[in-house]
């Protein structure tokens, strides 16, 4: 029997991590209000330019949509630094591909503030041209960001792009959220065409081993945070 959950319920604004309380934004970002710190994992710009090559058309608009969607929650919080939490790119000659107006809007978010590029599986072998720092992972404090979770302490990770299916008001839903157990966290795909795997698959049976975790489902107004146990 489908359980119903009602979203307006069990709505909330933040997520901790190993004792560090970070702000869910509606876009899928995380923000670290002490830090000054906004976190976005899983970009995959040029998605739709990597598509047609292969012969499957969409609408070349994934890019300019994704950085629109970074420049509106830049512009709300005004981090000091952005990590870009691996496959920012979605394949590795993606950079290639930007057009010059994408390539100034990409500059444009990256002044006056510290950008750090986090290496994906996408895009493991980031280009050093496109402004910004390049690393594998980094730890701030008790908390280490890098692309793929391996279900450490203190972890936040992208990869997985969870997504939840939930009931409410006798209709189903399935919306990207984020993972998190107080322990650690995976981040929902922020790209306008990345997809998403849902938090039932074994993989995050993995990285949260008792599904003692929570969903933090991206809603229309609000983040809402329902236990893993009650999304299917």
């Amino acid at each position: 029997m489908t359980e119903h959950v009602a979203l307006s319920i069990t709505s909330t604004g933040g997520l901790d991590v190993a004792g560090i309380s970070f702000l869910t934004d509606l876009s899928g970002a995380l923000f670290w209000d002490e830090e000054r710190l906004l976190v976005v994992s899983d970009l995959h710009l040029e998605k739709g330019s990597s598509f047609a090559t292969r012969g499957v058309l969409l609408p070349p608009y994934d890019t300019i949509a994704t950085l629109g969607r970074l420049a509106a929650v830049i512009s709300r919080h005004n981090p000091r630094t952005v990590i870009a939490l691996g496959d920012s790119f979605h394949d590795r000659t993606a950079h290639e591909r930007l057009l010059p107006d994408d390539r100034n809007a990409v500059a444009e978010l990256q002044s006056g503030r510290d950008w750090i590029w986090i290496s994906g599986n996408h895009d493991p072998m980031l280009p050093r041209d496109l402004g910004g720092t390049v690393a594998d992972e980094v730890m701030i404090g008790p908390i280490t960001f890098r692309h793929e979770p391996t279900g450490a302490s203190g972890e936040v990770a992208g990869h997985l792009h969870p997504k939840a299916r939930v009931s409410a008001r006798g209709r189903s839903m399935e919306r990207r959220c984020f993972a998190g157990d107080g322990m650690r966290a995976v981040m929902p795909a922020f790209g306008a065409y990345a997809g998403g795997l849902s938090i039932r698959d074994a993989a995050f049976a993995k990285i949260f081993p008792k599904n003692g975790f929570v969903a933090h489902l991206l809603g229309d107004r609000r983040v809402h945070a329902i236990a893993a146990s009650r999304c299917y």
